[in-house]
């Protein structure tokens, strides 16, 4: 079983900062996980789930343009993690995030980001 784990997120004043983190453990080898696309998505109350931002296993990138410029992913291999660095967030970002490994029905539980001042 692979387990998703995110963290990070909370409640940040808008054009703050802040950085969620994936952990992917369980029956995953780190071979597997390198070769696997990671991404996140969020949803925000009574909407869909939608697409922020997803890395290929070659390095290449896709972020939504709604946060093209402003949020980072990355991935420490060695850690079986994966990052979102998020900056210039405003009120549109309040949702939960959550890691999904690509071409999986693997999520986390999800985080919680709440952007209010």
């Amino acid at each position: 079983q692979v387990r998703l784990v995110e963290s990070g997120g909370g409640l940040v004043q808008p054009g703050g900062s802040t950085r969620l983190s994936c952990v992917v453990s369980g029956s995953i080898s780190a071979t597997a996980f390198r070769s696997a696309g990671v991404s996140w998505y969020r949803q925000a109350p009574g909407k869909q789930r939608e697409l922020v931002a997803l890395l290929s296993y070659t390095g290449a990138t896709t972020y939504a343009d709604f946060v093209k410029g402003r949020f980072t992913i990355s991935r420490d291999n060695a850690q079986n993690m994966v990052n979102l660095q998020m900056s210039s967030l405003n009120n549109e970002d309040t949702a939960t995030y959550y890691c999904n490994i690509v071409g999986t029905q693997l999520w986390g539980q999800g985080t919680q980001v709440t952007v209010s001042s």
